[in-house]
């Protein structure tokens, strides 16, 4: 689903967490229908193999499919006015800031992102509740997301003065 760009308002990024980043869920996932098809395999006395065949194309297809499904419900987006972020097929949870409220942009990778060429991007904006943190989990490359933000971020520059303001800071002299 397609933001509403407003007049002027331009995608510099777009995306899903990379598919690297669901790796780990997808080898915890079919280790674990792993464990069920040898437990079952061992008090069957290995007796029925077309039961522990299907239990394994079916349990290890269902970790795909769920995998995919978390990677492609969340969608990154960076505009020249805003950062959104969604998640959810069904439901639906929605994170929106104003790009001029954000103060820093970080990015952390652990050695396993390091190696996988992904991380976390991490934007600190003003006003910021500790309830609702604002990151892009598990992105592809992530220095190319916060070069991004940086590029929208002069874009906007500071926002345009009043006329008041003007007249105020003229009148003190300053």
């Amino acid at each position: 689903m397609a933001l509403n760009l407003g007049p002027g308002e331009q995608v510099v990024f777009e995306g899903h967490p990379s598919w690297r980043a669901i790796l780990g869920f997808y080898l915890k996932g079919i280790l674990i229908v792993g464990v069920i098809a040898a437990i079952i395999a061992l008090v069957g006395g290995g007796s029925d193999a077309v039961l522990i065949t299907l239990i394994v194309v079916v349990g290890a297809a269902i970790v795909v499919l769920v995998g995919f499904l978390r990677r492609v419900s969340t969608r990154y987006t960076i505009t020249t006015r805003r950062l959104n972020i969604k998640h959810g097929i069904i439901s639906r949870d929605v994170q929106e800031t104003k790009i001029e409220r954000v103060q820093d942009v970080n990015y952390r990778q652990t050695l396993y992102q390091r190696v996988m060429q992904i991380g976390d991007v991490d934007f600190d904006t003003a006003a910021q509740n500790s309830e609702s943190d604002f990151v892009f989990a598990g992105v592809a490359n992530p220095e190319q997301v916060v070069d991004r933000v940086h590029h929208a971020t002069e874009a906007v520059g500071p926002p345009p003065r009043t006329r008041s303001e003007a007249e105020t800071r003229y009148d003190s002299g300053l």
